[in-house]
C-alpha cells in the first residue's frame, strides 16, 4: 500500500528531473553554440534569439538610400497614371438615406479583431466597443460624409508592407517584391456600408451584365463554373464543337479609373450621392511603405481602387461590365477578372477564327478603360463528348503574335475542366495530387 502511494511522487520526481537534464542541456548546448558562430551562422543565432526572422532590408538595384527605396517602390507598385479633375464644390444632396445603427452593426458584424489595422493603429474591436457604448455616434459620423460626397483625407491613407515575392532568386528587383496594404478600419466600415446600397442597385438597373459572377450575392464561382459547362454541354448537345478562351486581366483592381464613367453612371435608381462619394473615395490617396529603415513618410499614389477595400471588388466588377459581348453561339462569362470566352461551330477549326475576333472586340474595350490582359496567362481547351472522347483537335490560337496550343485540362477558379468537361476528371484530379503528396510524406 506505501508502494502505491509513493508512485504518484515518485513519478513526478522523474518528470521534474527529465525536465530539468533537457533544459540544461539546451542551455548548455546554446552556450556552446555561441563560442563558435562565425560570419555565416552569426545571423541563424541573431534569428533564433529573436524567436523570429529579422526584419528584412531591401536592397534594389541604383539606389543607396532607404528614401531611394523608398521612392522606387512606389514608383514601380503605384504607377502614376493620369489624376483626376478636382471635384466640383457642389452643395450637400438632399435625398440622402441616413446611417442606420443597424447598417452599422451588421457592417461591425462581419469584421474580424484580428485583422492588422491602418496607420491610425485603431482595431475593429475599438470601434465594436464605441458603437456598443453609443449606437448613434458612428452613424452621425458617416450620414454627413455621404450627405456633402466627401470622404477624408486621414481615412485615405494606408500604411502598405514590403514583403518578398516567394521563390524569387533576385530580390535586388521590384519586381521581386509584394506589398500588403493596410487600410483605416473606421474607413472601412463606411466603406462596406457603401458597398451594400451600391449592390442593391446594379441588378435591377442593368450596370452589371448578367454573366457577372463573383463579389456579387449568390453569384460564387460554383455558379461560374456550373454554368460554363452546362452551356457547353447544352451546344454539345446540339450537335456543335465547343471551344473556351480562359483570359486573365492584368493588374485587376488597379486598372480602375475615377475618370471613366463606367460605373458612374446614375441611370435607373443609382443614387447620385454614392456616385459622388465613390469619386471621392478614389481620389487623393496615400500611402506609407513599411520596411526595415523605411523614412515611413506619405507618399500620394494611384491605386484604382484601394486593395482590400470591401467595396473595392464590386466597384470593379461594375467597371468592366462592358468587356462582356453578345456571341450568338456562345457564352463570355467572368469572375471579377477571370473572363472566358466559349463559341461553337460545326468544327474546332472553325472557332479559332470567331475566338481571335471576339478577343479583338474584347480588347479594344478594355483599352477604352485602361484594361490590359495578361495574355501570357491565356489557355484553350477544345471541348468533346464522352461519345466521342478520341476525336482530339490540336488546332492552336495566335493571340498578339503569341501561339497558344489546347490544353488538355484547365485548372480555372480551383476546378479541373477537362476536354469532357465531366465532373470526375475533377475529382480524379484531386485524388492524383492527393496521392502524390502522400508518397512525398
Amino acid at each position: 500500500m506505501r508502494k502505491n502511494q509513493s508512485s504518484p511522487a515518485l513519478a513526478r520526481a522523474a518528470r521534474n528531473t527529465y525536465f530539468k537534464v533537457i533544459q540544461t542541456d539546451k542551455r548548455v548546448h546554446w552556450w556552446q553554440f555561441l563560442a563558435n558562430v562565425d560570419s555565416q551562422s552569426v545571423w541563424d543565432a541573431r534569428k533564433i534569439s529573436a524567436g523570429r526572422a529579422p526584419d528584412h532590408f531591401p536592397t534594389l538595384e541604383n539606389t543607396s538610400s532607404p528614401t531611394e527605396i523608398n521612392n522606387t517602390l512606389l514608383q514601380h507598385l503605384f504607377p502614376p497614371r493620369p489624376s483626376p479633375p478636382p471635384p466640383l464644390i457642389l452643395p450637400a444632396f438632399k435625398v440622402v438615406p441616413p446611417v442606420l445603427q443597424a447598417e452599422v452593426s451588421s457592417g461591425l458584424r462581419k469584421t474580424s479583431n484580428t485583422l492588422a489595422p491602418g496607420p491610425s493603429g485603431i482595431p475593429y474591436s475599438i470601434w465594436k466597443q464605441v458603437h456598443k457604448a453609443n449606437e448613434r455616434l458612428l452613424p452621425s459620423l458617416f450620414t454627413p460624409l455621404l450627405t456633402h460626397w466627401y470622404h477624408p483625407l486621414a481615412m485615405k491613407k494606408a500604411n502598405g508592407i514590403v514583403l518578398d515575392k516567394p521563390g524569387k532568386p533576385n530580390n535586388r528587383t521590384p519586381a521581386s517584391i509584394r506589398i500588403i496594404v493596410l487600410l483605416e478600419t473606421g474607413s472601412k466600415i463606411l466603406e462596406r456600408l457603401s458597398a451594400h446600397r451600391l449592390a442593391s442597385a446594379p441588378h435591377s438597373v442593368g450596370l452589371l451584365h448578367p454573366n457577372q459572377c463573383g463579389s456579387l450575392a449568390g453569384r460564387g464561382y460554383f455558379d461560374t463554373v456550373a454554368t460554363l459547362t452546362h452551356e457547353g454541354h447544352i451546344l454539345q448537345a446540339a450537335s456543335f464543337k465547343v471551344s473556351t478562351l480562359f483570359l486573365d486581366v492584368k493588374g485587376g483592381f488597379d486598372n480602375v479609373c475615377a475618370n471613366k464613367p463606367a460605373y458612374t453612371r446614375t441611370k435607373g435608381g443609382v443614387s447620385a450621392y454614392l456616385v459622388a462619394w465613390i469619386k471621392s473615395f478614389l481620389s487623393k490617396r496615400q500611402c506609407q511603405l513599411i520596411f526595415r529603415g523605411a523614412p515611413k513618410v506619405f507618399c500620394p499614389v494611384a491605386v484604382g481602387t484601394p486593395q482590400g477595400s470591401p467595396i473595392s471588388p464590386l466597384l470593379f466588377v461594375l467597371y468592366i461590365a462592358s468587356l462582356h459581348p453578345t456571341i450568338p453561339k456562345g457564352l463570355a462569362i467572368s469572375y471579377v477578372d477571370d473572363l472566358t470566352i466559349t463559341v461553337s461551330s460545326d468544327s474546332v477549326r472553325s472557332n479559332i477564327r470567331p475566338l481571335q475576333y471576339i478577343f479583338g472586340i474584347i480588347q479594344r474595350r478594355g483599352a477604352d478603360l485602361g484594361v490590359a490582359f495578361s495574355v501570357p496567362k491565356t489557355e484553350l481547351i477544345h471541348r468533346r463528348t464522352p461519345k466521342y472522347c478520341s476525336d482530339v483537335s490540336f488546332a492552336p490560337i495566335v493571340i498578339n503574335d503569341m501561339l497558344f496550343p489546347p490544353g488538355q485540362a484547365v485548372r480555372w477558379l480551383g476546378y479541373w475542366l477537362t476536354l469532357t468537361i465531366q465532373s470526375s476528371g475533377h475529382f480524379l484530379r484531386l485524388l492524383t495530387l492527393a496521392k502524390a503528396s502522400f508518397t512525398t510524406i
